[in-house]
C-alpha cells in the first residue's frame, strides 16, 4: 500500500518577549495593530471568520492572502489558515507566560516538498514579522 499523503514541513519561530500575553494578544488580534507588523487586513478574532491579508510591496505587485480563523483562545492560542500562491497552510501563535513576560511561538505548517520557495520565504519572513510585532507591542500604551 502506498502512502498518498505527502510529507509536509513547518516553519517554527520562537522568541521571548518582555510583555504579558494580554498585550501581545492585542497586537495579534486588533486589525490596526496587525497592519503595523504584518499586513492590511479585515481580521476578527472569531472562529470561522474569513479575512484577507493584503500588501502592495511595489506598485505593480499585489499580495493577497486568504485566511480563515481556526482557533481563538484569548491570550493563549490563535490560528488561521494562510492560503496564497498555491500554498495552503495554517499559522498558529502560542503564548506562554514566563517570569519575564511571554514565550511566543509561531508555527506555519503545511509546506509540501514542491513548495521550497514558499518554505524559504516563510523561514525568512516570520523572524522579521515577529521583530516588527515586538516593536508594535513596545509602542502600545
Amino acid at each position: 500500500m502506498t502512502n498518498t499523503v505527502s510529507e509536509t514541513r513547518s516553519v517554527v519561530v520562537e522568541r521571548e518577549v518582555a510583555f504579558p500575553p494580554e498585550k501581545i494578544w492585542r497586537a495579534l488580534t486588533q486589525p490596526h495593530l496587525i497592519e503595523e507588523w504584518l499586513m492590511k487586513n479585515d481580521f476578527k478574532p472569531v472562529a470561522g471568520h474569513r479575512f484577507n491579508l493584503r500588501k502592495h510591496p511595489r506598485p505593480d505587485v499585489s499580495v493577497v492572502v486568504d485566511c480563515e480563523v481556526v482557533t481563538v483562545e484569548p491570550n493563549k492560542t490563535l490560528s488561521y489558515t494562510w492560503d496564497a500562491f498555491g500554498l495552503e497552510s495554517v499559522v498558529t501563535f502560542t503564548l506562554t507566560p514566563t517570569s519575564t513576560g511571554t514565550h511566543l511561538r509561531v508555527e506555519q505548517s503545511g509546506f509540501r516538498p514542491d513548495q521550497q520557495k514558499a518554505y524559504k520565504g516563510a523561514k525568512a519572513s516570520w523572524p522579521q514579522f515577529l521583530a516588527a510585532l515586538e516593536q508594535v507591542v513596545n509602542q502600545m500604551e
